[in-house]
């Protein structure tokens, strides 16, 4: 099921209050993705994406995406208490109502050299477009099962690394983008490009756990970094963006 964030002109795939599942521009539109040159703090960035937003002729709720940076994972309370600060802003900008977050987003951690504090490395915003190609963003998701219970509890192959651990880590994940996609009834043969996160090396599942799904049809950008929650060991995230370019 997915739901529609008017005043952004897009849809969203219901999640959390820190993030939802993943967006898709409404026609008419198009989502733009904007890639910092250099990691810019928080407040800083949220400052900046303001202003670019608002040049762009766009109003603050068109804000559908973000990719962030932290300097290490979080405890359960911890990250908890980083989205508390997080939403913060989008309530001012009036994409977040207190319980509902349409924004889609992905927040690692570098393994080396990460930032001080968090930080943005990229947002998307929707605009108006005659391009009727669609687009989409997926929200970034590690190998945790949705619930309540702790993240221990619903963790696949809690703290196994071993390479039958990561595969099943990596398949369920790459499961978990399918479905997101699905909803939009978008797939694999749509993404314009796909990310992935984590220290361990994947080679021995990536053939037939994403290369042979489709998964890497436009290749597969590796960043060397850490989920955001401790012990969380694998993550990806997938779009179908046509108009990228980095500040």
């Amino acid at each position: 099921m997915t739901s529609d964030f008017s005043a952004g002109n897009y849809r969203f795939i219901p999640a959390v209050f820190q993030y939802s599942g993943g967006v898709a521009a409404n026609p008419g539109y198009e989502i733009e993705r904007v890639r910092f040159d250099k990691w810019v703090p928080l407040a800083e960035g949220f400052a900046q994406i303001a202003k670019y937003i608002q040049a762009a002729g766009r109003p603050l709720t068109s804000f559908c995406a973000c990719e962030l940076r932290s300097p290490a994972a979080f405890t359960d309370e911890g990250f908890r208490n980083f989205n508390l600060h997080y939403v913060k802003t989008l309530a001012d900008w009036g994409v977040y109502d207190g319980t509902t977050n349409p924004v889609a987003r992905s927040n690692v951690c570098p393994q080396i050299d990460p930032p001080a504090e968090p930080s943005f490395y990229a947002f998307s915003f929707t605009r108006p477009s005659q391009n009727t190609a669609p687009s989409f963003v997926i929200a970034g998701s590690g190998e945790s099962q949705e619930g309540n219970a702790s993240y221990a509890e619903r963790t696949v192959r809690y703290r196994d690394v071993s390479p039958e651990g990561i595969a099943e880590k990596v398949r369920y994940v790459a499961g978990v983008m399918e479905r997101r996609m699905g909803e939009f009834g978008f797939g694999w043969k749509d993404a314009t490009a796909v990310q992935t996160y984590t220290i361990h090396d994947f080679h021995h599942v990536f053939a037939d756990a994403l290369v042979r799904r489709g998964a890497a049809r436009s290749g597969l950008t590796w960043h060397f970094a850490r989920p955001p929650v401790i012990d969380l060991e694998y993550e990806m995230d997938c779009r179908r963006v046509m108009r990228e370019l980095v500040i």
